[in-house]
């Protein structure tokens, strides 16, 4: 089981009231939700492998390289993301308790969490894995044959909507591995991705659906085919060529992260007991920390 721990720490800060607080006062609401999130995974779930992904780096340059305005709009200054102020340093304590919790934690230097999540799907071989996200881009992973699915949390982590290819399928009207594609053409204004203008979702998936994948679609627009381009959109498509032609390495989630090996299995009791009492102490997490550790324990 592979965490999309930003998105999920992100739904726990806004779903959970700031004045969920530590000793001190200080929010812990994004801490207690995540901790909390990973035990109703544990309980319900039984994984035998778990591991929380990091963002390295959120905006990363080989991307901003080929498309400026990837994520653009989410900077606060320089390459800083903006983030509340209160979930900041929560950040830095989630790290921590995963960490004397023995919860593998996973990033690459240069790499966003999705690249870390796509380069362990990729080792995990012929393997079944979950990836536990908010985010769509993770859907172009989903692999029945494996099976490779989300577990998408966009209805809460107590309801979470399973997506295999048959889900891509009825969802967008594509052949269930061509997300990637399909996004690529649509665009992404949540990630400044512009997509080409003016082909929209219904556009993109009936170019994917008859020519089955983007790079035959810009073979057959690059060779003067006609045939199988909705009214209008072959224009389209070509103005748009120099962003089609760097958008696919955008939208991919990488399958080559340098990650160091690193032992996966679910931990049963804790790494370093004595520093989870110290900051179950010092954050007030003994209640969200002892749910997780019970579910630990029987998994």
């Amino acid at each position: 089981m592979l965490l999309d721990t930003p998105s999920l720490y992100f739904r726990a800060f806004y779903g959970i009231p700031e004045s969920i607080t530590a000793p001190d006062g200080s929010p812990v609401n994004a801490v207690r939700g995540l901790i909390d999130m990973i035990a109703t995974l544990v309980r319900h779930r039984s994984p035998t492998e778990l591991v929380a992904t990091m963002d390295a780096d959120w905006r990363p340059a080989f991307r901003v390289a080929a498309i400026p305005t990837y994520k653009a709009h989410r900077v606060a200054h320089g390459d800083v993301e903006e983030v509340p102020d209160t979930l900041v340093p929560q950040i830095a304590v989630i790290e921590q308790v995963l960490d004397a919790l023995g919860i593998a934690r996973l990033e690459a230097p240069g790499y966003e969490a999705d690249d870390v999540i796509g380069t362990l799907t990729h080792r995990a071989g012929g393997g079944a894995v979950d990836i536990v996200t908010g985010d769509r881009d993770l859907f172009q992973l989903v692999d029945d044959a494996r099976p490779v699915r989300v577990l998408y949390t966009v209805r809460g982590i107590r309801n979470l909507q399973t997506v295999d290819e048959a889900f891509v399928t009825d969802k967008y009207g594509i052949p269930g591995r061509t997300y990637a594609d399909f996004a690529t053409l649509r665009g992404d204004p949540s990630d400044g991705l512009p997509g080409v203008a003016g082909v929209g979702e219904k556009t993109a998936a009936a170019l994917i659906t008859r020519f089955g994948s983007l790079g035959a679609l810009l073979d057959a627009l690059d060779s003067g085919a006609t045939d199988g381009f909705p009214a209008g959109s072959r224009t389209k498509l070509a103005a748009a060529r120099d962003y089609l032609r760097v958008a696919p390495a955008v939208v991919a989630v990488a399958s080559d992260a340098p990650l160091p090996e690193t032992d996966l299995t679910l931990p049963q009791k804790p790494r370093d007991p004595d520093s989870l009492v110290r900051l179950a102490d010092q954050y007030g997490l003994d209640s969200p920390l002892n749910r997780l550790l019970e579910a630990l324990g029987q998994a």
